[in-house]
């Protein structure tokens, strides 16, 4: 059975990253989604409201697993028991960031297989800071956030300070 594992902040879940989940689905048999807790970023959701909404956007689909994961990247596939890495990319600054990092695993860990999937056309500037922003000027972020998921953010936004 082949899995990958595809981390990040997830903050908070978008179509991006419903579009990546969707095409790892695609080439593996299962999905580790690891929301990361990542110590230079401050989190606009809390960890458990991250890992909640990705369980509900991907629930009854046995083929994807969430989990949070505080660590290196390495020492995650390690425990998930795989190589394949996979980072989500929506342009050159994404690409230069994720490469570097790229290299630095690789060193940790030969023989990672890291695997790029780029944003589609439509997705390209979908971010979780586009959506943060949004709601800090209160402008409709709907279209960035999947429609599964779409009540439990306007819970979640309500009386939160971005």
């Amino acid at each position: 059975m082949k899995k990958c594992v595809f981390a990040g902040t997830f903050d908070p879940p978008t179509v991006g990253h419903q579009a990546v989940i969707e095409t790892c689905l695609k080439m593996f048999d299962s999905v580790v989604v690891a929301v990361m807790l990542n110590t230079t970023k401050k989190p606009f959701l809390s960890v458990d409201e991250r890992v909640a909404l990705l369980n509900k956007l991907f629930k009854g689909d046995s083929r994807v697993k969430v989990i949070s994961f505080s660590g290196a990247a390495v020492d995650l596939l390690k425990q998930e028991d795989t190589v394949f890495y996979v980072r989500g990319v929506r342009n050159t600054i994404d690409f230069e960031y994720e490469n570097a990092d790229y290299f630095a695993s690789k060193k940790l860990m030969p023989e990672l297989v890291e695997i790029y999937i780029p944003a589609v056309q439509d997705k390209i500037q979908v971010s979780s800071t586009l959506v943060k922003n949004s709601v800090k000027f209160r402008k409709d972020y709907s279209f960035y956030i999947p429609q599964e998921i779409a009540e439990d953010m306007e819970k979640l936004m309500e009386g939160k300070n971005v």
